[in-house]
């Protein structure tokens, strides 16, 4: 989260802890122009292009460290020992159990990062053999084994995808969007029409259905909010101020001047978020829900079953799905509350898959609302190195 992500929020939040003194650190202090994670989000300025002089995998890696996934986690790591091969695993403690209990986000995080990394590889001219979990799949949990095996061959006939170019520009938009522009339903027809591998993608877009959607996706979201375990596991994943999210480039960034300064001040503390009653768990509320209530049409993907390899595929065609909207100029924010398997979310799950026309034996495994918004700075990431394994 940046300055531009509470935005909307910070009058609700002035109004009870007292304007003049949040302000006094305003944007045109040196306190302000110090307050970007620079350092942090350094690997969006350095992924290495198409360099020659450098062993192509690493091309490849600072790339797809830069997919989107769950709690900003980075569940993965990879070994490199292998000439011409990338075997990725699952960091197994980036894993989310309270609200991914089944590990189904991350594996879907996992998948975004190999879709990533499959265009990256095309983009430099090399073919690839994927080769998913070549040891078999891991249930109910991931396990040590790998998830997925990167075999690499130079071919010059190899046609790049043009959805690379977005890389670079693609971004989780968590702010309000702009309930004065519609999204033309072609454009979300082009936003699904990118997913591959059998899935099965759509759209949302009438007034009825949006208006439905915004009601149980905040829903689901109060209800992560009001279960002590699922809060607890978001709110130790924060990262409060540059010197934090520095430190530790994952989990949800909470940055910039204004959440610095309630920091500073003693109005953000994580105690007073994991209780109820508190004055900042009250106050957040409708900060929080806000850009929920600004979606301007929703997209899914489901799968016909429920397998690792479904739910890697599912990634895949998220990632596409977002990188699509960024080309379009079109915001997008994955809505994952309402998909969660833990027991107190149920009737949303169960409520979410009844309006989608589930079957019983599909999965919804991405949701997102879609909209038009200013463009967010990009979330911290772990440079491509630090991810590597050492042998």
């Amino acid at each position: 989260m940046t300055d531009q992500n509470v935005k909307s929020g910070r009058r609700n939040f002035l109004k009870v802890l007292g304007g003049g003194v949040i302000l006094a650190a305003g944007a045109g202090s040196l306190f302000a122009f110090t307050r970007t994670p620079t350092k942090a989000i350094e690997p969006w300025k350095l992924a290495l292009g198409t360099k020659v002089d450098i062993d192509p995998r690493r091309i490849i890696l600072s790339h797809a460290i830069l997919a989107p996934n769950p709690h900003n986690r980075q569940p993965w790591v990879v070994d490199l020992e292998t000439e011409d091969e990338i075997t990725l695993y699952c960091d197994l403690g980036k894993r989310l159990p309270h609200t991914d209990p089944y590990d189904r986000q991350i594996t879907i995080g996992l998948g975004c990062f190999l879709e990533l990394a499959v265009m990256t590889a095309k983009e430099i001219g090399m073919n690839v053999e994927l080769i998913l979990f070549p040891e078999g799949e891991n249930f109910p949990r991931l396990d040590q084994r790998p998830v997925a095996r990167i075999k690499l061959k130079k071919d010059a006939s190899i046609k790049p995808d043009p959805l690379f170019a977005q890389i670079l520009e693609r971004r989780s938009n968590k702010q309000a969007f702009d309930i004065s522009r519609e999204v033309q339903e072609m454009d979300a027809l082009n936003i699904t029409s990118v997913v591959k591998h059998d899935l099965v993608a759509g759209s949302l877009m009438r007034p009825e259905q949006i208006e439905a959607m915004r009601k149980l996706t905040k829903e689901a979201l109060l209800v992560e909010m009001h279960t002590y375990r699922t809060n607890k596991e978001s709110i130790d994943l924060m990262r409060m101020g540059k010197a934090e999210i520095e430190a530790s480039p994952d989990g949800i960034d909470m940055g910039g001047v204004f959440l610095e300064t309630l920091g500073l001040l003693g109005q953000l503390e994580r105690e007073d978020l994991l209780n109820p009653e508190s004055a900042a768990f009250k106050n957040g509320i409708p900060i929080i829900l806000e850009p929920l209530e600004t979606a301007m049409g929703y997209v899914f993907v489901k799968t016909e079953g429920n397998k690792r390899k479904d739910q890697i595929e599912a990634g895949r065609g998220y990632v596409r799905m977002n990188l699509k909207a960024s080309a379009l100029g079109i915001a997008m924010h994955p809505l994952s509350q309402a998909l969660q398997e833990y027991e107190e979310v149920k009737p949303q799950f169960e409520g979410i898959r009844q309006k989608l026309a589930v079957r019983e034996e599909e999965t919804l495994q991405m949701f997102a609302r879609i909209g038009y918004g200013e463009k967010p700075n990009p979330s911290p990431r772990w440079n491509y190195e630090a991810k590597i394994r050492s042998t």
